[in-house]
């Protein structure tokens, strides 16, 4: 039987090892402009998008199908080239432990020779935030395997550091020894996206079935970090992915100054 990861272990150890390729970025002037994004985005790296859909070669009646909507980031291969790296290790589908492709061309090779006839798979990466020193991509796949009641989506930020040309893991941008204020932080926006839920009526027995879990997953916005679970995590599937804001005001003393609005 096929098995996918939702968010693959290898991908993860490649984003940090890229992260950690670079020195640590000094100084205090701010990676976050007191600008709407709107206007952020203007100063933000050049991007265009490659989209295409393709069913199986040969096939005739119902055929698996797969999707890609991906970013080109024009004089950038670095993260192009990243960007579809990650799509493609975030499907993690068969018995292999590390997928035998590293690209989406090398996945799609691979998807005709094991789909079945209604499997379906997209791959989507859109840009999320956008600054003239921080460039964030929303990575999302979704599959769905023949006889499976529903498919799965998992969703991958990168927060790209224009300057240093690379990736930003949360230890990058926390203070030395402010992860476990982090983690407060962020069950502390958890609740208050508890108490926003109408379908949680009882939020003690909703903790004992969908505990509060610390994540990594997040994203640079205007008003704050935004950390993005996948389906199953901290709520049903019928509660999509959720996402929880941490205000930037709640992160002062914890984030370095440099990852904060001036």
């Amino acid at each position: 039987m096929m098995q996918f990861h939702l968010r693959s272990v290898l991908f993860i150890a490649i984003i940090f090892l890229i992260a950690g390729c670079a020195s640590q970025p000094s100084g205090t002037i701010s990676r976050i402009p007191a600008t709407s994004d709107a206007q952020a985005s203007q100063s933000g790296l050049f991007m265009q998008t490659d989209e295409w859909e393709h069913t199986k070669p040969g096939c005739k009646g119902e055929c698996p199908r797969l999707h890609a909507k991906t970013l080109i980031f024009a004089g950038n291969n670095k993260l192009t080239e990243l960007v579809d790296h990650g799509l493609a290790m975030m499907t993690g589908i068969g018995q292999e432990r590390v997928p035998p492709y590293q690209t989406i061309a090398e996945f799609e090779k691979y998807f005709w020779n094991i789909a079945a006839p209604r499997d379906e798979v997209d791959l989507i990466a859109q840009a999320r935030y956008r600054s003239r020193d921080l460039t964030v991509i929303e990575l999302t796949t979704y599959q769905y395997f023949t006889g499976s009641a529903h498919g799965i989506t998992a969703t991958q930020f990168l927060n790209w550091d224009n300057n240093a040309q690379r990736v930003l893991g949360l230890a990058d941008i926390l203070r030395p020894g402010q992860d476990k204020n982090y983690d407060q932080a962020l069950e502390a926006a958890h609740r208050q996206w508890m108490q926003g839920r109408n379908e949680i009526d009882d939020p003690d027995r909703w903790l004992r079935m969908w505990p509060f879990q610390p994540s990594d997953n997040f994203a640079f916005t205007d008003q704050g970090l935004v950390v993005k679970y996948d389906s199953y995590e901290i709520a049903p599937y019928s509660s999509g992915q959720p996402e929880i804001l941490i205000p930037y005001a709640d992160l002062k003393g914890i984030v370095r100054a440099d990852y904060l609005p001036a």
